[in-house]
Order: structure tokens, then sequence, then C-alpha cells
């Protein structure tokens, strides 16, 4: 292969290839897919199988032209962990569920509808930042995973120090000096070397290395059924807010890295509603509800290789994993200083990205409205301001999103009445 050739969307890969490249995104995905069953106290096998079947019914929803994996949300922790505390593990499943369903009818009203209203309410101003937020928000949750971020009075293991550098360091380097197959594996390599030196510095210990290869052969996923209570499924239903916004943002920034317009084709609607009917089918069997995950975003930008063959390769070794048990516990053991190195670099891809849209979209920032528009939406992102309503708490990304479409709407709705300053410049 050319170094750093392009593999598009559509496009097969060798044979010889396709096994490490699909194995690359699993390891992307599995420390945070895993992160969220083991906070709500259920075994990961389940959601490993649901990830996998959600990602190929993805790929058949949006008939294999939208690369995407769907990993565990993060963005369901806060109220579902109120409602398991409450009522149990079961009545938050059918949270899920009705979310799930919100966001199947979403996007039959963009279906409905359209997308034009996209770039009224998010033009490239407000979405390039809105984007970069999507990886810089997560920076801390790298350095926090590597152990670089000790709590008060700990002090940092240095065992973890090293083991970040190296794994961290191979990524680096190897995105810029590998070539030919090495070229488009350097985080596969990159989290092999991270955990070598894991093990040499005693991270890892041998000995769990041998409990988790002497783990039962065959297991069998812990399926739950869905329970429903109308106050439990308020408490989670908010959450449609920032699933929404979050799949919107992941749509355009892998856009921009595979270079084709995915909100119109497959179309946003497709993507939206594959996504929501995955989380719908996962709450019915006792997973957690998925999303399209940053991790794989980044490594498709870091690899140039989009092809929805090799996810979909990720997404069938998750589904053999869950039945795996010595396969499961041993992708169990990599370390957080390993899953913290590789991300560090991959949540900073996907910032870079949220720049290139602001680079594309050709933003003018001797207009005021768009220097305003991307000024408060990064202030907001990483202010740590926060809008509670009930128990949902929009943060981050989200608020930004929703701050950044207010914003754009008003001086839309300005500009109608002619009242805005720079609206002559522009259609100069």
């Amino acid at each position: 292969m050319e170094q750093k050739k392009i593999i598009q969307v559509e496009e097969k890969v060798p044979f010889s290839l396709l096994f490490p490249l699909s194995l690359q995104h699993m390891f992307a995905m599995f420390g945070a897919s895993v992160l969220v069953p083991i906070i709500f106290g259920i075994n990961p096998s389940v959601v490993l199988l649901m990830n996998g079947i959600g990602t190929l019914l993805f790929f058949f929803i949006t008939k294999g032209k939208a690369p995407a994996y769907l990993g565990s949300s993060f963005a369901f922790l806060a109220p579902a962990g109120l409602v398991i505390s409450k009522w149990g593990y079961q009545y938050a499943l059918g949270g899920f569920i009705v979310v799930g369903l919100g966001m199947c009818i979403v996007s039959l009203l963009i279906y409905k509808f359209g997308t034009k209203w996209i770039d009224v309410v998010l033009p490239a101003a407000a979405m390039g930042p809105v984007v970069a937020l999507i990886g810089l928000e997560l920076a801390g949750t790298a350095a926090n995973n590597a152990g670089l971020l000790p709590s008060e009075g700990t002090a940092i293991d240095p065992r973890n120090v090293v083991v970040f550098l190296v794994t961290v360091g191979f990524a680096i380097f190897g995105n810029v000096l590998f070539r030919k197959f090495f070229a488009v594996i350097p985080v596969l390599i990159a989290i092999i070397a991270g955990y070598v030196t894991a093990l040499l510095t005693k991270v890892v210990t041998v000995q769990s290395l041998s409990d988790a290869l002497h783990t039962r052969f065959l297991v069998l996923p812990n399926f739950q059924a869905p329970r429903f209570n109308l106050e439990a499924i308020i408490m989670i239903l908010p959450v449609i807010l920032v699933i929404t916004s979050e799949h919107i943002g992941h749509q355009i920034v892998t856009s921009k890295i595979v270079e084709r317009d995915l909100i119109k084709e497959p179309g946003l609607h497709r993507s939206m509603f594959a996504d929501g009917f995955s989380t719908m089918l996962s709450g019915f069997v006792g997973s957690v509800p998925t999303t399209t995950y940053g991790e794989n975003i980044g490594v498709m930008a870091m690899t140039k290789v989009y092809s929805v063959q090799v996810i979909g390769g990720a997404a069938i070794l998750s589904i053999l994993a869950s039945f795996i048990g010595p396969v499961s516990a041993l992708i169990q053991t990599i370390p957080g200083p390993v899953i913290g190195g590789i991300s560090f670099l991959l949540y900073g891809m996907i910032g870079a990205s949220g720049i290139r849209v602001m680079v594309d979209g050709r933003v003018d920032y001797g207009r005021s409205r768009n220097l305003t528009l991307t000024s408060i939406v990064f202030v907001t992102g990483l202010s740590g301001v926060a809008l509670n309503i009930h128990q949902v708490s929009l943060k981050g990304m989200v608020l930004a999103t929703i701050v950044g479409m207010v914003l754009s709407l008003l001086f839309f709705i300005f500009d109608k009445f002619n009242l805005t300053n720079d609206k002559d410049e522009a259609e100069a």
C-alpha cells in the first residue's frame, strides 16, 4: 500500500489488512464502551454484543454510506444512575427505550422537513467550535484515564507516565513515520507497545494476564427485560437533547474527515434513526444506549481508512468477544495509561477537525456575528457552566450547541428585519 493512501467508505481492503484494521477500531472503542456498563453494575458482555449488532444495523439503515461505530453512550450516566438507585436497572432500560424512540421520531421530522435548517442554526462559525469541543472537552478524560490527574493528596505513579509516554509516542511518531502496512495501523501498534510496557513496568501483572487467559471459554451475555415507570422515563427523557446534538456534531465532523456530506447522503434522518433504533434495541435486551463514537472517528482521521468493511469487522469482533470469555477478559486488562495515551491523540484530532470546519467554511472573522458566535460557543463549552433540567445537566459541547443555535437563529431573524450592521457587507 502507498503511504497514507485514503481508503474510502465503500472500498474493500485486502484480507491481510482487514483483521488488524478492525482490531484497531475495536481497541479504540473498548475502554470507554465497557466503562459505562461497569458504572451501571452490569456485565459488559451484553454491551459488546449490542454495540456490534447496533453498528451492523447502522450500516444497513444508512446503506453502508456512513462510517461509524456505535459504542456505549455516556450521556445517560447521571439520570440513569438516579433511576437505578431508586427503582433498579430494569427501569432505566425502559427509559433508554423511550429516548431511542424519541430519537427515531426526530429523525422522521428531519426526513419530512429536511436539513436546511442546520445551515441557519449552525453556520460554520458556530459549528466549527462545536465540533472542536467534541474532542477538546474529552481531553481531561484522556489525561484522567492515563493516571496523569491524581486526586488531591496522591502523587502520579511514574509507571503510568512511562506507559502513557510509550503509547502516545508510538501513536504520534508512527502516524508520521510508519510506511506501507504499518502506516494504517499506528493505533494498534501503539496499543501493543503500551501493553508490553505495562507488563514490563508491572502496571499489568502477569497473574492478571494469566487469569484472563484462563477464563471460561464460552460465556453467555446476561440479558435483562425492561420495566417501565413514568417518573423514571421523565427523569431520563431530557437526554434526547444531548444525544441529538451529539449525533449531528459527529456526523458533521465525520463528513469533513471523509470529505462527503453525510448529512445529505445517506441523510441525517437515516443515521439518526439508526442511532435511535440501536438504543431502543439495546434497552429491550438489557444493554446500554449507543452513540456514534468519537474514538473511532479519531482513528479514521488518523489512518485515512474510512471503509465500512473495516468498522463492520470491528463490530463482528465485538460480537465474538461477547461470547468468548478469554478475549473479553484479556481486553479488559488493557490499563488506563494505554487507553489514555491513544485517546490523547484521537481526541485532539477531533478538535482539529472543528478548526477545519471553519477553514473550509471560509468564515470571515471581520464580521461581528462570526467572531461573536465562535467566541461564545467556545467559552460556553469550556467554562464548565451547566444548565440543569430536572436530573439532566446540559453542559460542555451540548450546552454550547444550544447557545450557538439560539444565537444563530436570532441573527437570522435580525437579518430578516434588516437590523444587523454587517448584512450589507456579507451580501457584497
